[in-house]
């Protein structure tokens, strides 16, 4: 099957360019400034419609004939052909340009639903699921539809992948959406409503032999996908699975953190000094606070403040090189700058 782009006019091209500068653009700026990736992913997708639109408004004038997403949108027969294999990623940014509503309910999913969802799991892991759930969409629509030469695109399989993983993390958090009203719901509440109601159409569609012009098997195997993954890509994360403590924040993820390093820490009294286990006798300028680490380092504050008094006072008893302390999983470490085979206490 051939490349539509061959045959591509000048402004068809600049056309083509804009939309990639549009949904790429959001995303290296989230990726270079380390701010939310969902918030990318939202404007990113919202930009890319905006050009589907003016592709359209220039249509209308005459200055374009080829549709531009040609090569980009997921048709079943062709997805799995080597030069075709992009358009299973390609086709979630992109949408209908007749039905702006459908982008806006997606922006507002990727929104309302990623930001609290990527707060709970970190940038990374969020990226991951979005794959899961855009992947699994474009999978599940190919599946049910494998002869079928129909295009499909949209956003609409990882905005359900979203639901999916938040309903397998966290589905007690209450997160601002608007169902009825514009105000916090249960994520278990939202996200079967969702997962309810697209199955409903996606029987009646089967069952009425129909299209609805709509990719339900997509939205369905977003939803799975993601659902099913989730507590492997979760694993090690910010927050554990199914934590309760009012809602996704920076603040909930902080003290999650804090919950599972205090879980690893070493008991601190069970262990001889590092001068001590080194064969080295301890410094009397350091005896006092070492006897304050190893009595009252159970907190993971307390710890880092008595590991930091010793690392400014104290050197290395092997080289006399300075002490540092470094933030680990499993607490605070007490360390030689130089070498840590001298020193690194507690030892790992």
């Amino acid at each position: 099957m051939g490349f539509a782009m061959s045959f591509f006019s000048s402004v068809e091209w600049m056309v083509l360019l804009l939309w990639f500068l549009a949904i790429f653009t959001p995303l290296i700026y989230a990726a270079r400034t380390r701010t939310s990736f969902a918030m990318g992913i939202t404007v990113s997708v919202l930009l890319g419609a905006v050009v589907q639109v003016l592709w359209s408004m220039l249509y209308n004038w005459g200055f374009v004939d080829i549709w531009v997403w040609n090569d980009f949108v997921l048709v079943p027969v062709r997805a799995f052909e080597p030069s075709f294999l992009h358009t299973l990623v390609s086709a979630g940014f992109l949408h209908s340009q007749g039905d702006m509503m459908h982008v806006l309910g997606n922006v507002i999913i990727l929104a309302l639903v990623g930001v609290p969802l990527e707060q709970r799991l970190g940038s990374k892991r969020f990226a991951v699921v979005y794959a899961i759930g855009l992947l699994g969409g474009s999978l599940g629509w190919v599946a049910f539809n494998a002869e079928s030469y129909t295009p499909a695109l949209g956003a609409s399989g990882a905005a359900f992948g979203l639901l999916g993983a938040y309903l397998a993390g966290w589905p007690r958090d209450e997160i601002p959406f608007p169902l009825l009203l514009i105000r916090p719901w249960p994520v278990v509440f939202i996200a079967l409503l969702y997962f309810g109601l697209e199955l409903i159409r996606a029987l009646s569609t089967m069952e009425s032999g129909t299209s609805s012009g709509i990719a339900h098997m997509a939205h369905i195997g977003g939803f799975v996908a993601a659902y099913a993954l989730l507590p492997i890509v979760a694993r090690g994360g910010p927050v554990e699975l199914g934590v309760v403590d009012g809602g996704p924040s920076q603040g909930a993820a902080h003290s999650a953190q804090r919950r599972r390093m205090k879980a690893n820490m070493v008991d601190l009294s069970s262990l001889e000094d590092p001068w001590t286990s080194a064969g080295y006798e301890v410094p009397k300028h350091l005896r006092e606070p070492l006897k304050n680490l190893m009595q009252a380092g159970d907190e993971p504050e307390t710890r880092a403040a008595w590991m930091e008094h010793l690392a400014d006072a104290g050197v290395c008893p092997v080289c006399e090189a300075p002490l540092g302390l470094v933030e680990r999983s499993t607490g605070p470490h007490l360390q030689c700058s130089v070498n840590t085979e001298h020193l690194e206490w507690p030892p790992r």
